[in-house]
């Protein structure tokens, strides 16, 4: 991280600057997803925090009282605790005047799908210099096994006795406000001063806390990641056989979980993607010397799942006088955060086939989207990708085939593709849903 300044609002300058000021906790990465939130239910309980970021954009945001992304129930902390229990920072000398300094920067994988901690060790050698053994050090970003563990070997090559706890991150993306105050919250620390630290912060905003061993807290995020991607994966290969056999899959769904209480799990079909559940799969693939065979077949789903639907829909149209719509280029359902989602995939696809697609979306923005209403308007084919709450009440206009694996199309606007099957029972097999 470098150190350049961002430019601080009037209201900001009225007190002293960040860097001048002792704190109960500094979020390095703190205008991120995961440190933005955390700092604001923080600061909302009465702790003095820093966010230390350097992002001009979403520093700049943020410093007038605006959300740089949707976080449900967000804003109006934000504006109720800036500049008084919540401070900004792009200076690194912050966080040596903190008590805690909380690590929230991102954890990719690599090209290869292995983990790249170099971007997290960077990130601690910089802060190094500034950090001093009697602070503690809360990692909150999602880890490979052992990380924390080397993280503290490094810390104590010059000598000294430091203190760092693991606080995995377990919330839904846009949800944290709300999660932060309804998810027990496990803690590690690889000292007693760690383990206490870490508690009593977390003790402010968690129902409840559970004490595991630093082991047991790497591995809980990354099993609970790959459980609910390889869930999505069951659905998805569900579907896809469904599909094959000319069966629609949600309702049948809704058929099996009603009153089952041994299939109430089973989600619907649909896109599984995002910045953190293949990351974390593969994460824990790759610290199980790639064995994880389940995991893996997961990823050859839920990656598949695109293509699936591409070459069902050329089994009836010529994708080069086709014009196709997507309805969501989100990850998920009702947030703004585009990263790795699988709209993007499906659309190259169709791309390379020769269609002509169009993209919208309700929250993300971008140039090149359309609004939903032109989309509905130009395309043949509608596929809906992620299921935006704003879909749910979309009229299709007459004659435009609609591939919605998410089951969120109102059955009425479904009818004429029913009667149209049963009258051609020749093309179910290959048909794609209309809900």
């Amino acid at each position: 991280m470098s150190s350049t300044t961002v430019a601080w609002s009037r209201k900001a300058l009225d007190s002293p600057p960040p860097q001048e000021r002792s704190f109960d906790l500094v979020i390095v990465g703190g205008l991120g997803h995961v440190g933005l939130p955390m700092g604001l239910v923080f600061a909302n309980t009465g702790l003095q925090v820093c966010l230390y970021d350097t992002d001009q954009r979403k520093a700049a945001l943020v410093g007038e009282g605006a959300m740089p992304f949707i976080e449900h129930g967000a804003e109006p902390i934000l504006k109720t605790v800036l500049h008084k229990t919540l401070h900004l920072s792009s200076s690194i000398d912050v966080v040596s005047k903190a008590r805690i300094v909380m690590i929230a920067v991102g954890t990719p994988v690599d090209e290869y799908l292995n983990p790249n901690l170099r971007s997290l060790l960077e990130v601690i050698g910089s802060l190094t210099p500034h950090l001093r053994p009697e602070q503690t050090l809360i990692i909150r970003s999602t880890v490979y096994p052992g990380t924390c563990r080397r993280i503290l070997q490094l810390l104590s090559q010059p000598g000294g006795t430091w203190h760092v706890a693991y606080c995995p991150e377990r919330i839904a993306q846009g949800y944290a406000i709300k999660e932060l105050a309804e998810l027990p919250q496990l803690v590690a620390g690889l000292s007693e001063p760690a383990l206490r630290d870490a508690t009593d912060l977390f003790r402010r905003v968690a129902p409840k806390i559970l004490p595991v061993s630093m082991e047991e807290a790497e591995l809980a995020k990354l099993f609970a990641n790959a459980w609910r991607y390889i869930q999505f994966a069951v659905s998805n290969q569900f579907y896809m056989i469904a599909r094959s056999f000319g069966v629609d899959f949600n309702p049948l769904r809704k058929v099996l979980i009603d009153g089952y209480g041994r299939a109430a799990t089973l989600p619907t079909a649909g896109f599984a993607a995002g910045p953190c559940l293949l990351k974390d799969t593969m994460q824990l693939a790759a610290f199980n010397n790639n064995q994880f065979l389940l995991g893996h077949a997961a990823m050859m789903v839920n990656e598949g799942l695109p293509s699936f639907l591409v070459e069902d829909l050329r089994r009836r149209r010529d994708l080069s006088r086709t014009t196709v719509g997507i309805l969501g280029m989100a990850f998920k359902a009702d947030v703004d955060d585009v990263r790795d989602a699988l709209s993007y995939k499906l659309g190259k696809i169709l791309r390379f086939y020769g269609a002509k697609v169009l993209y919208t979306d309700e929250f993300a923005r971008d140039p090149t989207f359309v609004s939903k209403e032109a989309l509905l308007a130009s395309c043949e084919v509608v596929i809906v990708g992620v299921p935006h709450s704003a879909y749910h009440q979309l009229t299709i206009p007459a004659g435009v085939e609609v591939i919605d694996l998410w089951g969120i199309v109102r059955p009425t606007e479904r009818a004429d593709a029913v009667h149209h099957l049963a009258e051609h029972p020749s093309e179910t097999s290959s048909a794609l849903s209309r809900r």
